[in-house]
């Protein structure tokens, strides 16, 4: 107790430190009451003649002098009777309102009459504050600064929203672009059965990679389009010198298939991106264990000299035979053949002139004479064969017999060779072997003239004139390069001069599990994440991707009229958002105003 001091009748008596001066008593809420004069009674302490005193905590009561507490007129003792007087108060609200905490299994002490004198400190998670102290935090709290902000959340979801919509317009024709939609998203702040506070809204991406764009058919023969799911995949260049660039390590898709042939040789698109595929392997097979940019360097077809003559005639078996039939050499006959002129290809590209003369020898045997034109070894008894008709194939056992008019077998006569192996059954090849040389060594070719017993090739059926249906070679003269298309299977083929084809590589489809998932990057070209799976690298029209549209490309997905009504939806939410910043202002601004 400050200023005051208990007699052993337990009376109460206090005296002023400084003559004249006023003491003070201590009411019960903590106040300090001035009294008239020292001699005075003190508010809140018992006189003398009480029979009983009320404690001193109940009502302090202010003293000086005897007992050797500071007077009224001290500064020092006035900054002590403030402070505990601040203590008395906080410990008085405390018990109006509460334990902070109470003790384990116990509930806090609050009186229901209190209620709404309430702490400023947050109410211990071990008590239930009751639906009033709710309602007067959120009110408080989430009001118009909380309408205020929702709206500002709202302005800044529709500035995205709009943003998405100028760049899908701008892109409207890129090649191979896929539009971003706007996906909305609410935050809350506190929502119960009894509250609900203002949050925020979030204005994300959603991505549309999945969704075809229109197919265009274009000139160019080197675009492609996928009508279906999947991407192409394309590298980056990172630099590197003229001829030679050097990519980036990392693997990059695309959906825009406007290739076309660099300086280099090189597949790019129209964002720089260049073309990956499997090269192919010397059996004609791709290599599927790489990808690697196509490029094309084979811009000239070396010659390829001859090796294989096909022959499909009929000879006519309604003309008269010889006379006679020479049995040793000369082979030739006196009477005129029927013939037929070839074009062969020496090893340097060269053509070459074959001649193949035929003679009649009986009703099931013709007699051939193959003539090179410019062979140097020029055999003295030339190169001559008999090939017999509907005879024996092989004697067995069990015999094979050939129908009439089909060959039967190949007797060599001079400086040719018969079939190798023999015959055994119906449908083996029939073909005879000579050899030529037109100074650069010599060249084996070899005569097919169909199968045994079967009517692919050489026949001898009724006719009076020499009839040939085919007949080639393989041989090829030097070519050069004349363009590059590339096939709906993804084949690369190169096309050349001389009529020849070749295949360098072929174009994969690249699909993934979740292809909006992908990380969008420049020129319509994407990245693998985590979230869009891995890589399946497959052919074309296979594993669920779609097939390859060749001279044509995919256009942009963007519907122009879907943009310009998600432009005026976002226009209408931004002003309603504005409108709603606008009276919250005011609002405050009246609340404001309320203390002038």
């Amino acid at each position: 107790m400050i200023g005051a001091e208990s007699g052993s009748d337990g009376s109460a008596t206090a005296s002023s430190g400084v003559a004249g001066g006023s003491t003070a008593g201590a009411t019960g809420d903590g106040a300090i009451n001035p009294v008239p004069s020292a001699g005075a009674s003190v508010v809140g302490a018992t006189s003398p003649a009480s029979s009983t005193a009320k404690p001193a905590a109940s009502a302090p009561s202010c003293a000086a002098g005897a007992a050797g507490i500071t007077g009224w007129g001290d500064r020092g003792g006035n900054a002590s009777m403030r402070r505990r007087l601040r203590k008395r108060r906080a410990a008085r609200s405390a018990a109006r309102a509460g334990n902070h905490a109470p003790p384990p299994g116990k509930s806090c002490r609050r009186a229901a009459s209190l209620v709404a004198h309430q702490p400023r400190r947050s109410w211990h998670a071990g008590c239930d504050p009751g639906p009033e102290r709710i309602r007067q935090r959120g009110s408080s709290r989430m009001s118009l600064l909380g309408s205020m902000t929702t709206a500002i959340s709202g302005l800044t979801a529709q500035s995205r929203a709009l943003g998405h919509v100028s760049d899908n317009v701008a892109n409207s024709q890129t090649v191979g672009f896929k539009r971003v939609d706007t996906n909305f998203t609410s935050w809350l702040t506190r929502s119960t059965l009894r509250l609900h506070m203002p949050g925020s809204v979030e204005a994300r991406p959603d991505y549309t990679n999945t969704v075809q764009g229109a197919i265009e058919q274009v000139e160019n023969p080197l675009a492609m389009a996928i009508a279906g799911q999947g991407f192409f995949s394309v590298a980056q260049s990172r630099g590197g010198t003229i001829g030679n660039p050097l990519f980036d390590e990392r693997q990059f898709f695309t959906r825009a298939g406007d290739f076309a042939l660099d300086r280099d040789g090189y597949m790019v698109n129209g964002s720089s991106y260049y073309l990956e595929g499997w090269r192919m392997l010397p059996t004609g097979e791709p290599d599927r264990t790489a990808l690697a940019p196509i490029r094309i360097t084979e811009l000239v077809y070396n010659p390829v000299p001859t090796s294989r003559i096909d022959l499909a005639a009929n000879l006519p078996f309604n003309v008269p035979q010889v006379a006679a039939v020479p049995a040793a050499a000369p082979w030739a006959p006196a009477e005129p053949p029927v013939s037929s002129v070839l074009q062969i290809f020496d090893a340097l590209g060269n053509q070459r002139q074959v001649t193949l003369d035929w003679w009649k020898l009986d009703d099931d045997t013709w007699r051939l004479r193959i003539t090179p034109a410019g062979d140097t070894l020029a055999p003295a008894n030339g190169r001559f064969v008999d090939v017999n008709f509907g005879g024996v194939i092989s004697a067995g056992p069990p015999a094979v017999t050939a129908p009439p008019g089909t060959v039967s077998s190949i007797v060599p006569l001079s400086a040719t060779t018969g079939t190798v192996p023999a015959p055994l059954a119906v449908g083996d090849p029939a073909s005879l072997g000579f050899t030529a040389d037109y100074g650069f060594g010599n060249q084996d070719i070899s005569l097919r003239l169909g199968g045994y017993g079967v009517p692919t090739g050489l026949t001898n059926y009724a006719g009076t004139e020499y009839g040939v249906r085919d007949l080639s070679q393989d041989g090829v003269p030097l070519g050069a390069y004349s363009g590059v298309i590339v096939r709906e299977n993804g084949d690369v083929a190169v096309n050349y001069d001389n009529g020849q084809t070749r295949i360098v590589a072929r174009v994969p489809v690249v699909a993934f599990n979740d292809p909006d998932r992908l990380q969008r990057l420049d020129g319509q070209a994407f990245m693998r994440t985590v979230e869009s799976g891995e890589a399946r690298v497959t052919d074309a029209a296979s594993n669920g991707v779609g097939k390859l549209v060749t001279g044509a490309v995919e256009r942009s997905n963007v519907d122009i009229a879907g943009e310009f009504s998600k432009l005026i939806l976002a226009q209408r939410a931004y002003t309603s958002n504005t409108r709603i910043v606008t009276a919250a202002d005011e609002m405050l601004q009246d609340t404001i105003n309320m203390r002038r």
